[in-house]
């Protein structure tokens, strides 16, 4: 599903090099988890693989196709294929916990005959059933990243792509939100979560790697 082939990232506004020489293969259906300090290369990782900017030098493939110097025209298109969880997306304040799950797919295909049956199943699915109609701003933090979850996978994504998810949540609400992923990767989707959350990695026992200074050093 992925393969990095000696990826290097300079910025070159700071000439900050934020990944160095890093390869990596992640199979489809595997969940991979990428750990290290802050700093150390795990948001640039999940930013290439998205498509957000391109190698200094080195090979980005995903599913097959190489998007390493990708057209800006292309990368929608692109993205239709992955899920995506950044820590500072927002849910649509003046829309309700369905509304804002519908919205991911009309943005797609449209609004289609099958959306609201879709996102009513997602949501039963990911035990939100009492939070249909809800605000964003009535929800705890635990809560969101759950909607925020489900707005990610609502479009059946072959990849689920995840920056620091539980970093502003308490251990009982990372716990939760990490056995959602769990519970999607057991679907066939596959997962690759940064995180710094030692606690989880180690109780969900999945692969990782750990990035320090741009190099992955495990």
């Amino acid at each position: 599903m992925i393969c990095l082939e000696n990826v290097t990232k300079i910025y070159k506004n700071t000439n900050i090099t934020a990944l160095d020489r890093a390869s990596l293969s992640v199979e489809r259906g595997e969940f991979l988890f990428v750990t290290g300090e802050s700093g150390s290369g795990k948001s640039t990782l999940i930013s290439l693989l998205v498509g957000d900017f391109t190698p200094t030098e080195g090979r980005v493939i995903v599913n097959g196709k190489d998007i390493s110097n990708i057209s800006r025209k292309k990368i929608p298109e692109y993205r239709r294929s992955l899920g995506i969880i950044f820590q500072d997306m927002k849910l649509l304040s003046d829309r309700t916990v369905f509304e804002n799950v519908a919205f991911a797919r009309e943005i797609l295909y449209g609004r289609k005959k099958d959306t609201n049956r879709r996102v009513t199943s997602l949501l039963s699915f990911l035990g939100l059933t009492g939070l249909y109609q809800r605000y964003p701003e009535q929800l705890s933090g635990g809560e969101k990243e759950k909607v925020m979850l489900a707005r990610a996978i609502v479009n059946d994504p072959l990849l689920l792509l995840a920056d620091e998810p539980t970093g502003n949540l308490d251990p009982k609400s990372s716990a939760e939100v990490m056995d959602l992923f769990e519970k999607i990767h057991k679907r066939g989707i596959t997962v690759v979560v940064a995180t710094h959350d030692m606690m989880q990695v180690e109780r969900l026992k999945h692969r990782r790697i750990e990035l320090s200074e741009g190099r992955i050093v495990i």
